[in-house]
């Protein structure tokens, strides 16, 4: 929990580099404590160490489905640690995927799922939507 002396802390995981080091930066900028890791493992280990008050998980990184695996589970160990998915499988296989219905949000499990390219705004805005409901 975020208290008036201690920045907000955002679990970034993503195998992609460049999505991390800028993503990681801008939110940084915007007054963040960001811890960023490349998989899976290293989320879960980043996590056993400190709780974060977001996590922002790629979908796909070691595997398929480590995105959804490591959501389950964060939500596991602490349900009320928001999730955002990010994820490129609209763009590359051309498949709509989203929490539009309640079925998809029954077993996706995350708060909100963004398709990447992601603006830095828009992920901005669901973070700062997700922490507020939460205070």
């Amino acid at each position: 929990m975020t208290t008036p002396d201690r920045k907000p802390t955002v679990l970034l995981v993503d195998d992609d580099d460049d999505f991390l080091f800028q993503h990681r930066l801008q939110l940084e900028h915007a007054g963040f404590e960001v811890t960023a890791v490349r998989g899976q493992k290293q989320a879960e280990e980043a996590f056993a160490r400190q709780r974060p008050d977001v996590a922002v998980l790629d979908v796909m990184m070691e595997y398929p489905d480590s995105g959804f695996v490591l959501c389950h589970h964060i939500r596991k160990k602490d349900p009320s640690i928001p999730v955002i998915l990010v994820t490129s499988v609209n763009r590359e296989t051309g498949m709509d995927f989203d929490m539009a219905t309640e079925e998809d949000r029954v077993w996706i499990k995350a708060d909100a799922l963004l398709a990447k390219p992601i603006r830095f705004e828009q992920l901005l805005g669901e973070i700062d939507r997700l922490l507020a409901a939460k205070k």
